[in-house]
């Protein structure tokens, strides 16, 4: 068992409580900018832990590009699974705005830049993808008992 294995189940209870929450936002996605920056994009932080890519999609007021780091849930067939948790906080996050007004975007996934079109999952294929979920990170069931408003989950599919 290596050793970011049996740190799973400490950073999964750490990630679940509300001081996380607080902290996590400010210091997460600049330290993944950073690491991804100088690695010519083939380094995350946080997917050390948990698969993430880099996000580039169109602003929905600004209509500048914004690059974020997130977590993401990879599914057989290349498509990917975004969750709009944002740490379990109030408010969805800025970047769910982005992709319901632009869904065309652009993930960097190991090094790779994918031309991708985000479709928000409703219905079944939310309920289906949120289960699956729940088994991937179970502190999404945490984030998700803290807010009143319903997570955003997006479909990324390659274009």
């Amino acid at each position: 068992m290596t050793v970011i294995e049996r740190l799973r189940p400490f950073v999964q209870k750490v990630s679940s409580t509300r001081g996380f929450a607080k902290v996590a936002p400010h210091v997460i996605p600049v330290m993944d900018k950073v690491v991804h920056r100088l690695s010519g994009g083939k380094v995350l932080l946080s997917a050390q832990m948990l698969p993430g890519v880099v996000l580039t999609a169109v602003g929905a007021k600004s209509g500048l590009p914004r690059r974020t780091p997130l977590a993401c849930m990879p599914e057989d067939g290349g498509t990917f699974v975004l969750v709009g948790s944002n740490f379990g906080r109030t408010d969805h996050p800025a970047w769910t705005a982005n992709l319901l007004r632009h869904p065309e975007a652009d993930v960097s996934w190991k090094g790779r830049d994918i031309p991708v079109t985000a479709e928000l999952l409703v219905g079944d294929a939310r309920a289906a993808a949120w289960e699956e979920l729940l088994r991937f990170w179970p502190p999404y069931a945490a984030y998700a008992a803290r807010i009143e408003r319903e997570i955003r989950l997006f479909r990324l599919t390659p274009r």
